[in-house]
């Protein structure tokens, strides 16, 4: 037991909540180790083979959080304090809820429908390793010339593909690893394990005869060494902005940055202060990449299953990296640590899981030369300043760098990078021109396809923009004739306000239009609604036929734009049993109640989405390629909020 466990174990005879700052505060290691003691001492301590798969801050009521923050007791306890705690045992999902007050359940109950929990850490390092117990599989390695010290064993999850009943299992992918830190580059053809995760077993190993190609180490690292390890910053050397436990104060803006095991990085409760008015306002509740879906363009039995959801199945939070000081975030950064349960209940600490740091961009936030005053040229203007928010996710061979940047003009910016390196398929082929046989991807290089495949990252945004009560408009841009003009053509916007979740779900690129969240109780001086426009970015959808197995899954990537009613227990768009699901949950699900969104407490769900067509420069590693969107104010404020009263 390490010595910030044992610290834990003892304080918590004596102390079991410190006085919360925040009700949307995640989990201390002091109550994680609280919820695995309630767990472990109770019945279901008779559980076999008993595993914490989920153990998070149990969504609070949104009017207890509105009520509390608003109030002039702000270092009081937040009253409502619960913890949602998913455990398996038995075969058996258990559902828990644990008060964090009394420090006692409050509710339980067995998951009786489709899809499985996030794995474990430590049930995807033991299926790994159970190849290396096998001789079967010792046998196949060595008939291959290769040695078993050398191989690392990658587990994938499976999917599903119309089976009646499922089994938690995943299929293990080897790759050979001397001669190179590049471990996927060096895939094993023709190998795959399947692996039960209950009974942690091998079942099946599966070998395609007559395919052993497999490419040469040369030429896959990728290792850069053009300068020491950076010293990594302590604490908050910048004083533009401040740390407050979670809270963040910075120019206009103050916000919630927390951290879980599946979400990661969570911005909440974030105002801009509108110096015209002397007052905080509310823009966003509560905002949060919701899944990823990540199909590979391949249907041969090697490749058929890889259609990740890897928020919902790994968990970004589990799967975020230690941030590097000048490699992911400049010299001026402050840090925060991430906490999360493990598979055994106890508090696992991730150091430097956020980075928060002022980014001078060499942008202009605006600028003006005036020469029509007689004899003077007068230019103003002032650089943009920016501040970002950024957590990396690496889920095996992708990295996901996570980027939220607030602007002093009032805009939210959220970006997405990805990096990493490919998922390769051998080939024996060395020309493009050579190769015969079907492929699913170009040649990237010797010996190496890249295969096709798409990335979507679903965000959920709760954005409550001047309160609680939004409509979702369409501002579409329609033409014209003219009339009695020179002119023969002319746009004009047509708005239309979307009435139901039906009316609000959108295709990208079908018509010109600006995207609104507005709030029709609210107007400017001049009489227009206040609001903020979803600035999106490219138009992709997933181009599978609906009716293939993993498309059903992901139904809801089929749209870039949804609008749902607010419901605090639908924040996952692949529904909250991703691993094995059979899409009967989800935000295609939810929206088809049609429920009313006109000036009701809605989300906006928005999809980034990434055909990506590999190529060589994606070789040994990718340059990072990178979408967006940003969420900008229109109307909300009287004038330029850069022009300060």
């Amino acid at each position: 037991m390490d010595i910030l466990i044992l610290f834990l174990v003892i304080t918590s005879q004596f102390l079991f909540i410190s006085s919360q700052h925040h009700p949307l505060d995640p989990l201390t290691p002091n109550e994680i180790l609280k919820i695995q003691q309630i767990i472990t001492t109770s019945h279901f301590s008779s559980l076999p083979n008993l595993n914490f798969h989920f153990v998070d801050l149990e969504e609070p009521d949104k009017n207890d959080v509105l009520q509390w923050l608003s109030s002039d007791k702000p270092n009081q306890s937040f009253p409502h304090r619960q913890a949602k705690v998913v455990i398996r045992g038995g075969g058996e999902t258990h559902e828990i809820i644990v008060n964090l007050t009394t420090g006692s359940i409050t509710s339980e109950h067995v998951y009786k429908g489709d899809g499985y929990p996030p794995f474990t850490l430590t049930e995807l390092v033991q299926a790994a390793r159970l190849p290396f117990n096998s001789s079967q599989f010792k046998d196949l390695v060595v008939r291959r010339g290769l040695s078993i010290s050398g191989i690392t064993c990658f587990p994938f999850t499976i999917g599903w593909f119309g089976e009646s009943v499922t089994r938690r299992a995943v299929k293990l992918s080897c790759f050979y690893r001397e001669q190179t830190t590049n471990v996927f580059a060096m895939p094993i053809e023709g190998l795959t394990i399947l692996v039960d995760i209950e009974s942690m077993r091998i079942t099946k190993i599966m070998l395609e005869r007559g395919r052993t190609t497999l490419p040469e180490a040369e030429g896959t690292d990728f290792q850069f060494s053009g300068r020491p390890e950076p010293v990594p910053c302590k604490g908050n050397n910048n004083k533009s902005f401040t740390i407050n436990g979670h809270n963040i104060n910075w120019k206009n803006w103050r916000f919630h940055v927390g951290f879980n095991a599946r979400a990661g990085m969570i911005i909440s409760t974030a105002s801009v202060f509108d110096s015209g008015k002397h007052d905080w306002r509310r823009v966003l509740y509560r905002g949060h990449v919701s899944e990823t879906f990540v199909p590979y363009m391949d249907p041969s039995s090697e490749w058929y299953y890889r259609t990740f959801f890897d928020v919902g199945e790994f968990g970004f939070g589990r799967s975020a990296a230690p941030l590097v000081p000048l490699t992911d975030c400049p010299s001026n950064a402050a840090y925060m640590d991430g906490y999360m349960a493990g598979g055994d209940g106890l508090p696992q600490k991730l150091p430097r899981a956020i980075c928060i740091f002022e980014q001078y961009s060499g942008d202009i936030a605006w600028r003006h030369t005036e020469v029509g005053i007689p004899g003077k040229v007068i230019t103003s203007g002032e650089p943009e300043v920016n501040l970002v928010v950024k957590m990396v996710a690496t889920v095996g061979n992708y990295d996901y760098i996570l980027d939220w940047e607030f602007k002093q003009s009032g805009s939210i910016k959220v970006g997405v990078g990805l990096s990493g390196v490919l998922e390769m398929k051998p080939t024996t082929q060395t020309k493009a021109g050579h190769i015969k046989e079907q492929t699913y991807g170009p040649l990237i290089a010797k010996n190496r396809i890249g295969n096709n495949h798409d990335h979507f990252i679903t965000y959920y945004l709760d954005l409550d923009i001047d309160g609680e009560d939004n409509s979702f408009v369409k501002a579409n841009l329609k033409v014209k004739n003219a009339k009695a003009s020179p002119r023969k053509s002319y746009w004009t916007v047509v708005k239309e306000t979307a009435q139901t979740e039906d009316d609000a779900r959108l295709r990208l690129g079908m018509k010109a239009s600006e995207l609104l969240l507005v709030n029709p109780n609210k107007k400017t001086k001049l009489g227009n609604d206040v609001g903020y426009q979803l600035i999106t970015g490219q138009p992709a959808v997933s181009l599978l036929v609906d009716d293939d197995y993993p498309q059903i899954r992901g139904s809801y990537t089929k749209y870039q734009v949804w609008v749902t009613a607010y419901n605090k227990s639908e924040r996952w768009a692949a529904g909250f049993y991703a691993d094995r699901s059979t899409g009967k949950d989800g935000l295609a699900i939810w929206s088809h109640r049609n429920r009313s969104i006109m000036n009701k407490d809605i989300v906006l769900w928005y999809t980034i989405g990434l055909h990506h067509i590999p190529c060589q420069e994606d070789f040994p590693v990718m340059a990072t390629r990178a979408d967006g969107f940003e969420l900008r104010p229109v109307n909300f404020f009287e004038r330029n909020p850069l022009l300060k009263s």
